[in-house]
């Protein structure tokens, strides 16, 4: 966890980092988040999280905190202060601190700002990665706005927790139609017989990740075929392969859907190598 965070202009020990009980992040759910890699010591595609956290709070009509400069040179006060070389940083961001009422304040308040940082050890992700994991399918409960990366999750939490009590490490969401969306905390993929990369296209029903956006430039380097569409369950059953992405999980192969074994139920040759290469072409900044 966080040796050190920053809460609206200070840098606490985590143990002291605490927020107003009327903040409307508290309150409501009222804001937005963003999830950063730290691989290296640098921070992979700040850029694309920067301009999606934008985009979220234009959404929900939330002011920025501060200015870009000056809330780059936070999260890189973070990094330092924690000594961070290998893990995350999460932001997050309400509409500030104001009287209960579902209205929003009037006059606008100030928003809040929290930054940690959280330690990854290599190994251990790597070891994942490599036995793979295994996911489970289920109706899609989120709001119809899960493009905007809002801090309120408490469907993705069941989600989460229901793939857990089936010794799964994700559950893959269901729309209306009974076709597969995204994860509960990451973007789903299939890779049918073919060879053919398949995930959800970019709509209103799914996040649009920042790590999915650039395995999209390195699939289109390493000349794989690659459709966004909707595709159903049973397709993913009989995929050759199968893989999650996200800013916390990168590539991690999936080796079993609802207790539909994939291959030889090991994590396929695709997903490893994009996992292998993907901070190849990923942007980082210092």
């Amino acid at each position: 966890m966080s040796r050190v965070a920053y809460v609206n202009g200070r840098y606490l020990p985590q143990a002291h980092a605490t927020v107003h009980i009327e903040d409307r992040g508290y309150q409501f759910a009222d804001g937005v988040y963003e999830v950063i890699e730290v691989h290296q010591g640098a921070l992979i595609d700040e850029e694309r999280h920067l301009q999606r956290l934008v985009r979220s709070l234009g959404e929900l009509r939330i002011d920025a905190p501060m200015r870009a400069g000056a809330f780059r040179i936070v999260l890189r006060e973070v990094i330092a202060r924690n000594k961070l070389r290998q893990g995350f940083i999460y932001m997050q961001i309400s509409r500030g601190v104001a009287r209960r009422d579902h209205l929003f304040p009037d006059p606008v308040v100030r928003p809040s700002l929290v930054v940690t940082a959280r330690l990854v050890d290599p190994a251990k992700a790597g070891a994942k990665a490599a036995k793979g994991i295994r996911v489970i399918t289920m109706p899609d409960m989120r709001w119809k706005r899960p493009d905007i990366k809002t801090i309120s999750l408490i469907a993705n939490v069941l989600a989460k927790q229901a793939a857990k009590d089936r010794d799964s490490g994700e559950a893959w969401l269901l729309d209306a139609d009974g076709l597969i969306t995204e994860g509960s905390s990451s973007n789903a993929w299939i890779i049918d017989q073919s060879g053919t990369v398949i995930t959800h296209p970019v709509t209103n029903a799914i996040l649009q990740g920042v790590t999915r956006t650039t395995l999209l430039t390195l699939l289109e380097k390493l000349g794989h075929r690659v459709e966004e569409r909707r595709f159903s369950p049973q397709e993913a059953y009989d995929a050759k392969e199968a893989f999650i992405t996200g800013a916390t999980s990168i590539v991690t192969p999936v080796v079993a859907i609802d207790d539909h074994v994939l291959g030889t139920g090991t994590p396929g040759p695709i997903a490893l190598n994009l996992r292998a290469h993907f901070h190849d072409v990923a942007p980082r900044t210092d």
